[in-house]
């Protein structure tokens, strides 16, 4: 009876009902990682990481207030101890992890970023395992054994450029890869409390909060005067690459658990590889789309559940 209550039993969960979770982490996860390459059109008009998160929250936060405000006004009050780990949520999984993330990519390889943020599935798994006492299935193992040896393939040409990486930005986004695991165990926990929708516009609105304030404090609001094609790229980043996917992976671990939604959600990362031919001209390698393959494959593996 010790069960996580953030994933539901495989085996309780119909087929159908899988699939379409498995379909929404997905889509979530490519849309959600289409802000890197979004990032790199912005940085072309020499903003910093700074100011990218802070206009991405500008343009998303009146979408998540609007349906904070409309829960609040049909939904019974939060306890007090619910409000403060909704704060905590809203801290640790979309501005810490965020954060942490591009400060670490000041000292290592974009390559070695992303083979390091994959360790957040071995998180949930671990954590869930260890202190949830969730039984680990072997599909779900050898699901993540497949996806990681094709990310390793994916991403061997990248570690073999040997740019720079020091022990300092492998600890960050190490940190960063942590504290997006301990937010999906987290809001998994929570979501069939409040529900999906309620969770994440609460703890959308304080991220937004804390990245909107870090640019004040750390930026002269001078910098708020950009090239018309910055604001643009932020609709898109906060509207595409914010509010649709966050939405799309919370219904995604209400559906069918925090574990399967991380997993699937490593086609994400890998997606930047075909996002990034199409939009950046950069090259695509035959061990990328190996790669690539391993990953589906792992991904295939899941929807296999019983």
């Amino acid at each position: 009876m010790n069960k996580s209550a953030t994933a539901p039993a495989a085996h309780s969960t119909p087929r159908p009902a899988l699939l379409a979770g498995l379909a929404l982490a997905i889509a979530g996860a490519v849309l959600f990682s289409a802000k890197a390459v979004l990032a790199k059109l912005m940085y072309r008009y020499h903003v910093d990481a700074v100011t990218v998160i802070a206009f991405r929250m500008l343009f998303s936060l009146p979408v998540f207030a609007a349906v904070a405000l409309w829960k609040m006004r049909t939904e019974a009050p939060l306890s007090n101890t619910d409000r403060w780990r909704l704060v905590l949520l809203g801290v640790i999984g979309y501005y810490l992890s965020s954060y942490l993330d591009f400060l670490g990519l000041q000292f290592i390889s974009v390559g070695l970023e992303r083979l390091i943020l994959f360790l957040t599935p071995t998180f949930v798994l671990l954590i869930t395992s260890v202190f949830l006492k969730r039984h680990i299935s072997r599909i779900e193992w050898l699901a993540l054994l497949v996806s990681y040896c094709g990310i390793v393939l994916v991403f061997v040409h990248d570690l073999h450029g040997g740019a720079g990486s020091t022990a300092v930005g492998a600890l960050l986004v190490l940190g960063s890869a942590l504290s997006y695991a301990v937010y999906l165990l987290m809001s998994g926990e929570m979501v069939r409390r409040i529900g999906s929708l309620r969770l994440v516009a609460y703890a959308m609105c304080v991220s937004s909060v804390v990245c909107i304030g870090q640019f004040f404090v750390l930026r002269p609001v001078a910098m708020l005067i950009q090239p018309a094609a910055v604001y643009w790229y932020s609709l898109a980043n906060g509207i595409f690459c914010t509010v649709l996917p966050v939405f799309m992976t919370m219904i995604a671990v209400q559906r069918i658990g925090a574990s399967t939604a991380s997993q699937a959600g490593m086609i994400g990362p890998v997606s930047t590889l075909f996002l990034g031919a199409l939009v950046l001209n950069e090259p695509m390698t035959a061990v990328q789309v190996s790669g690539t393959a391993m990953v589906l494959a792992g991904i295939y593996m899941l929807s296999k559940k019983k």
